[in-house]
């Protein structure tokens, strides 16, 4: 809040980056949650861009003049603008794995750092841990005098060296970030173990959904069946070998159960071999990828979902499902339990025998009586993008109140890593000081444009009128 010369108190607008190797094209729970709530800053008259590294899309149909259909691939680079408004900077950086990029610690600056003077960034918001670009943007804030937020999607573990190597980078980012959110309340409780961050900057700001995007349509159904539905990416983490193992004695227990499976991953083919094994081709269709502006024309069709995750830390299909009316089965792990009340959702461990005895169980009560859209109301009643910006926003408001960080201040703080880890890092931490003196001498801030604020000229039009 602030305060004009009239005396009453008006709402402060910020200036949001938001930064993460996870975003469209590509679709997960992470790029639906920044999309969504970059969005709703938007509408609520904060100014938000989005910074993500370069895509190569996936090829698509083009039907010529000579009526040949070819298939065309694009590449999604540089500046775009997004429906609603959002506008998206595709930075030529160079992904490895898994779409994240490579780790160069001083090459992005210069451009992140043009980025958001030129945009007039006063707040960093970053996503995932696994993100390259979020990691260094965290650092960056710092040494350019910015706020920092990071939010925590994900669960991880301490034994195994993936982790191990994780949690120590991200205990040296979080040194100086101003402040954390967590999708839930597991999510809180690990992170802080992990990074080592003081509880008093963490805060616990569950995901939400759209409700007019996922309607129930009990018509879409057939009635005559049961369709279990799954939506997710095809891989490990998602319990794709837990449902292998579910769907043959499901289908063998009840004949009027079939299965609906969207979504794409590198375990496709281990369904797609248990499908042929035991014939199941007539009881199991696999859609492949679902763009998520189609997930709801999927939901619709069945009566049950199934989540088969070996870690959640918050699982938003659970809530797009329960929107469009489903009845849910789920393995009880991570953040799961906190999405659902217990008689909206039927939690089961992580192994083919509870998973099934929890399917059974939803599938044999399904002719009990539960109302789709009584199901979609409670969801609508508890979730909205509207409240997790405005409580977002709140953190906002805390980080651009606190006093920035020194240089010897971010120093001490970088020490406090541990031992020879702590003299390292400083070294770094130097090193990345003297690189930001040189591109400020090579890019000095004078000769950047500076966009004009669109949105805050219509606050204060709003204000004044």
């Amino acid at each position: 809040m602030s305060f004009s010369n009239d005396g009453l108190v008006h709402p402060r607008y910020h200036r949001i980056a938001m930064v993460c190797d996870f975003f469209y094209p590509r679709l997960g729970g992470v790029e639906n949650h920044i999309w969504s709530l970059a969005h709703t800053l938007l509408r609520l008259g904060h100014k938000v861009v989005v910074i993500t590294h370069a895509y190569n899309c996936p090829a698509d149909e083009f039907l010529y003049d000579d009526g040949r259909i070819r298939r065309r691939k694009s590449k999604r680079s540089g500046v775009r603008y997004l429906p609603g408004g959002l506008k998206v900077y595709y930075c030529p950086f160079l992904p490895m794995t898994d779409e994240d990029c490579l780790p160069t610690f001083t090459i992005t600056l210069p451009l992140m750092r043009w980025i958001f003077i030129r945009e007039g960034i006063e707040i960093v918001h970053s996503h995932q841990a696994t993100s390259t670009l979020a990691n260094e943007a965290v650092t960056y804030a710092a040494e350019l005098g910015l706020a920092s937020v990071y939010t925590d999607h994900s669960l991880f573990g301490f034994d195994d060296i993936a982790s191990i190597i994780l949690n120590r980078v991200l205990k040296v980012t979080m040194s100086t970030v101003g402040a954390v959110i967590c999708v839930s309340h597991t999510c809180h409780d690990n992170f802080i173990l992990r990074a080592k961050t003081p509880p008093s900057i963490v805060h616990v700001i569950p995901n939400a959904v759209d409700p007019t995007k996922f309607t129930p349509d009990p018509s879409k159904r057939d009635s005559n069946r049961v369709t279990v539905v799954v939506v997710s990416r095809l891989v490990y983490r998602k319990g794709v070998d837990l449902l292998v193992g579910i769907i043959p004695p499901i289908c063998k227990a009840f004949p009027m159960v079939d299965f609906l499976i969207g979504g794409d991953g590198n375990k496709k083919l281990s369904l797609e071999e248990m499908v042929e094994r035991e014939r199941l081709q007539d009881r199991v269709e696999l859609l492949g990828f679902v763009p998520h502006m189609s997930v709801r024309d999927v939901l619709v069709r069945g009566h049950v979902f199934l989540n088969c995750s070996l870690t959640e830390s918050f699982c938003i299909a659970i809530l797009e499902a329960a929107s469009a009316g489903l009845v849910v089965v789920s393995t009880n792990v991570g953040g799961v339990p906190e999405v659902l009340p217990p008689d909206m959702i039927h939690l089961a461990d992580p192994d083919v025998d509870s998973l099934v005895m929890g399917l059974s169980k939803a599938i044999s009560g399904k002719n009990e009586r539960v109302d789709p859209f009584e199901i979609h109301q409670r969801v609508k009643d508890m979730y909205s993008w509207d409240r997790v910006a405005k409580e977002t926003v709140q953190v906002y408001d805390k980080v651009s109140r606190k006093s920035r960080l020194s240089f010897l201040q971010r120093l001490a703080r970088y020490k406090t890593v541990g031992g020879i880890a702590g003299y390292v890092v400083c070294i770094l931490a130097i090193t990345l000081h003297f690189v930001a003196l040189l591109v400020e001498w090579w890019q000095p801030r004078h000769l950047i444009d500076v966009v004009p604020d669109i949105c805050h000229k219509r606050n204060e039009e709003k204000s004044s009128s």
